[in-house]
């Protein structure tokens, strides 16, 4: 089993405002340390819970870039808004590793730059299947990152990285975390709202519904509880 980070820590006391996004919510002001204790750690909750604004936020402490291009002006930005991570401290285990950030939003500006490097140095897409993320579809494209890049050893911040994938890929993905993660080479975080994914053995599921965080089981997680009942009874949500 891989563990290369031990600990995430947010410091709420640090924090700069109480006005502004993310540190207006109240998991980050109440979050207490976090035990990175197995190979694949889930965050899990509704949208705007502060899953992914904190895996974001994990990455930029860990040192890790985060591949995207650079975004349009916008009507009242928020100027603390990518600030969080200089209020996060990671502990690792045995000194820092490398590490990759996928956001299932960005992915194709990713996509973009690697078509860019291979332009220069063709043999950089040996690291994603050996041919153009661009001239794939995008599920089959998000495969081919995953099915190369997640085999390197690292710390592996995946968000939302079900979006585009069809079940059978999913259980592929699926496959992907639970073999490289016990191979002793690569560590996963995640925030997903997959119960495909969220099944992963032996993984630890943080909840984000509810303040402070908490872990919870597989079987305690609204999208096990959801799916479930929806697919033995259909008809009482329609």
């Amino acid at each position: 089993m891989s563990i290369h980070l031990e600990r995430i820590t947010v410091r709420a006391e640090k924090f700069p405002t109480e006005k502004h996004y993310p540190f207006t919510l109240p998991v980050f002001r109440q979050m207490p340390p976090l035990p990175v204790d197995a190979s694949v750690m889930c965050f899990v909750g509704e949208n705007g819970s502060g899953k992914s604004t904190l895996l974001e936020a994990v990455a930029r402490a860990c040192g890790i870039h985060i591949w995207q291009a650079e975004g349009g002006t916008r009507y009242q930005g928020n100027p603390v808004e990518n600030l969080l991570y200089r209020y996060v401290q990671v502990k690792w285990a045995d000194g820092p590793v490398a590490g990759s950030f996928f956001g299932s939003d960005i992915f194709r500006d990713f996509a973009k730059l690697v078509d860019a490097w291979a332009a220069a140095d063709p043999g950089q897409l040996k690291y994603y299947g050996g041919k153009s993320l661009l001239t794939q579809s995008h599920g089959e494209s998000l495969m081919s990152y995953f099915r190369n890049r997640c085999r390197i050893k690292g710390l592996y911040l995946l968000d939302e990285p079900e979006t585009a994938l069809s079940p059978k890929s999913q259980l592929e993905l699926l496959t992907i975390l639970s073999a490289n993660g016990e191979s002793g080479n690569a560590q996963f975080i995640l925030a997903t709202h997959s119960p495909i994914l969220l099944a992963c053995p032996k993984a630890r599921i943080y909840s984000f519904d509810t303040v402070p965080v908490r872990s919870i089981a597989y079987e305690e997680t609204d999208h096990y509880r959801i799916y479930k009942e929806f697919l033995e009874d259909r008809n009482k949500y329609l």
